[in-house]
């Protein structure tokens, strides 16, 4: 939710019930990946019926948290599919339905249920697409993530770059064209400097001070960079909820690292035009996403 006493909240709020205006759009199929309630994808068949469409993976954002599910950007996912994409709307493990451990709302996050949830996603997608979805072409997966979601997506494409030991490194590169994070919660550090949704970087690894900076190079994206797959992050310069900051910093920190990260800043935009399917940002959106999978 927009913070209501941050400048541009008003037309953050009006923005925003644009974007949740939409009705939910069914999929065409769901499949589980995992035996807990969570652990599932819902397909959508690209919708001009092409019969290799490249395949979109994406990852809802919500701060990490329970309330917030996958269904917000089932609207979304319809729009890629009228695109010409083949989709799967990841669902995952997220924090409490209620406030913890001082937390003013939800808790953000489960470590490590939420990183084990993507990860084992993305390890089963191509075998799931396969049988759910026959028209997905896997060789062509792009995946994106808005707000949190974004910061997940840009984890997932560099799972090979993580610390020794860590449960979900693989030993090479993921078969990815690209990932496209959409406004991504992502900076973990300046992300809490700045007040970024009420501590849920702290909360998403842990809720401690201790925790947040043994857990972080395991979970925050700036910390895994260079990683050497194609990255292009759309970012609303008037975001009042993920602000801009986030994303200068991160394209700063793969540019020190020797990688260039794309990053399309559009002006006038906030958190929500991004993934709302009347607004000319999603299109953008759209575009960056066609740019790496064709």
């Amino acid at each position: 939710m927009p913070d209501p006493d941050k400048p541009g909240a008003a037309r953050e709020e009006a923005e925003e019930a644009s974007a949740f205006s939409h009705p939910v759009v069914p999929p065409d199929v769901s499949a589980a990946y995992g035996d807990h309630p969570d652990q599932v994808v819902d397909f959508y068949a690209p919708r001009d019926g092409s019969p290799a469409a490249p395949l979109v993976v994406v990852l809802h954002g919500g701060a990490w948290r329970g309330p917030y599910d996958r269904q917000y950007l089932t609207p979304f996912c319809d729009f890629l599919a009228r695109r010409g994409f083949a989709v799967a709307n990841v669902e995952y493990r997220r924090g409490s339905a209620m406030p913890h451990q001082g937390a003013d709302g939800p808790m953000a996050g489960r470590w490590p249920e939420t990183f084990d949830d993507v990860a084992a996603a993305l390890d089963a997608m191509p075998a799931l697409a396969a049988e759910h979805l026959p028209s997905a072409d896997p060789r062509r997966t792009v995946v994106t993530g808005h707000s949190a979601g974004g910061q997940l997506a840009l984890w997932a494409g560099a799972r090979h770059v993580l610390p020794e030991g860590a449960p979900w490194r693989t030993p090479d590169s993921a078969a990815l064209r690209g990932v496209v994070a959409i406004a991504p919660l992502v900076g973990f550090v300046l992300a809490e400097e700045l007040g970024v949704c009420g501590g849920a970087c702290v909360q998403l690894l842990g809720g401690m001070r201790e925790l947040f900076d043994e857990r972080r190079p395991y979970a925050d994206p700036v910390e895994l960079l260079p990683s050497g797959v194609a990255t292009t992050v759309v970012q609303g310069r008037a975001d009042t909820t993920v602000p801009f900051e986030l994303a200068e910093a991160y394209a700063d920190a793969a540019a020190k690292a020797g990688e260039v990260v794309g990053v399309t800043f559009l002006e006038e935009v906030g958190h929500f035009p991004v993934i709302d399917p009347s607004a000319d940002a999603c299109a953008v959106v759209a575009e960056e996403i066609a740019q790496l999978a064709w």
